[in-house]
């Protein structure tokens, strides 16, 4: 977070090509970093019972990125319309630039001071956000904590390194889809369904707004709902939701329904997969880092790739069907990792489920207190039994005793 406050911090300032595709490396990298470690210290603090506190991470990832064009927009101000510019109006900048370029300056106060201010608030945010966190992390780096986290038992599946790789390709073509479709909607709607561009705009806007607001929810459906009974829910909606896109592909309403229903279905697959994979094996930093390469991978790559293919085949819908096979790549691969997270239970893991399944059924059903009180009778009833062979015992002593000191007067 420091290294993204700096490069918030550097952008606007920069005045080469160069420095600034440095800056926005550095910036992306540490936002990588970023990711992969809020991912990590929900699972660190809470395991496998943190499903709800990684919807609600990953629902404020969501509300940002809904949130943020629109306050960049109110913070720049109302936009000249292109239809108002001239020829000459582009060519001055451009020679303007060149000239800086030329001029070997790397740094310089921006023209639009509007532009600094906003990248300057983000900076700030982030600057105070990490302030409180590094306090937290000082305050709780205590001996015991790091005792306590040292003696937690950590899972690890027989097929643990199986399940990373296929929940690496899952998350590839389901951040890909959902970054892919999110891109292109707009050009797409605009060209293929001929949509005006106000239109379009909406229905960016509802695909975004319908994954903010289900990430929202997917909080409290956390709390009832199994990771992987809502990850089923994902993939069905978005199987159903990109079929019918693909066969009514030029049908407005269609459009608007299925692209609302696609987003909302794409909404709780990441958190859910983190919180799905660490019922069954323990994810470290390293694990982590792994699969959420996989989804910058398909974030970065598919939309390329895509961008590519629409442009040599402009007639069809090519992101409409990279949103359907994506969607079936994910509906198989899941039940392939729920078969591999399965098999692996061994006879002990299983008499512990059986044994606590047992208990969880005999105090629901009022069996559990039937049991105890007879087994109260019952321990009462073998104190009873214990007394009275105690007393036999005794007696028996006694008499033995007796008749031995009377044989002795006897012989005596």
């Amino acid at each position: 977070m420091s290294a993204t406050t700096v490069g918030l911090y550097l952008v606007p300032f920069c005045k080469t090509a160069v420095l600034l595709t440095v800056m926005m490396s550095v910036f992306g990298a540490s936002m990588g970093i970023l990711d992969t470690g809020g991912n990590v210290l929900i699972l660190a603090l809470w395991g496998d019972k943190g499903a709800p506190h990684m919807q609600a991470l990953h629902f404020c990832f969501a509300l940002g990125a809904f949130l943020a064009p629109l306050l960049a927009k109110l913070a720049l101000g109302p936009t000249v319309s292109a239809e108002n510019h001239t020829e000459s109006d582009f060519y001055h900048p451009a020679l303007n630039q060149s000239s800086d370029a030329d001029s070997g300056v790397l740094f310089g106060v921006p023209n639009d001071m509007t532009l600094l201010w906003a990248y300057a608030v983000i900076g700030t945010y982030m600057f105070v956000v990490s302030v409180i966190l590094f306090a937290l992390f000082l305050k709780n780096s205590s001996k015991q904590e790091k005792a306590r986290a040292s003696a937690q038992t950590s899972r690890r599946a027989k097929y643990h390194n199986a399940l990373l790789c296929l929940l690496f390709v899952f998350f590839f073509f389901y951040v890909g889809a959902e970054v892919t479709y999110g891109s292109y909607v707009f050009s797409f709607a605009t060209t293929h369904v001929g949509m005006k561009e106000s239109e379009a705009a909406g229905l960016n806007s509802i695909f975004w707004g319908t994954f903010a607001a289900f990430r929202g929810l997917a909080i409290f459906f956390a709390a009832c709902l199994q990771p992987g009974t809502m990850i089923v829910l994902s993939n069905i909606g978005s199987l159903t939701s990109s079929l019918f896109l693909v066969l009514f592909d030029k049908n407005p309403v269609c459009l608007w329904i299925a692209t609302s229903v696609y987003g909302a279905s794409m909404a709780t697959t990441f958190p859910s997969g983190v919180s799905w994979i660490e019922q069954y094996t323990t994810i470290h930093g390293k694990s982590a880092a792994f699969f959420v390469i996989g989804a910058a991978l398909g974030e970065m790559a598919i939309p390329a790739m895509i961008g590519i293919l629409q442009g040599k085949y402009p007639d069809l819908p090519v992101v409409l069907y990279t949103s359907l096979g994506a969607s079936v790549a994910t509906g198989v691969l899941f039940p392939v990792m729920y078969k591999l997270a399965t098999s692996p239970l061994n006879r002990q893991r299983k008499e512990n489920r059986k044994s606590e399944d047992q208990k969880a059924l005999l105090s629901s059903s009022g069996l559990n207190e039937y049991e105890e009180e007879n087994e109260e009778e019952d321990a009462e009833k073998w104190n009873e039994m214990d007394f009275e062979v105690i007393e036999m015992n005794d007696t028996m002593r006694h008499s033995i005793i007796e008749t031995c000191g009377n044989s002795l007067t006897v012989h005596s």
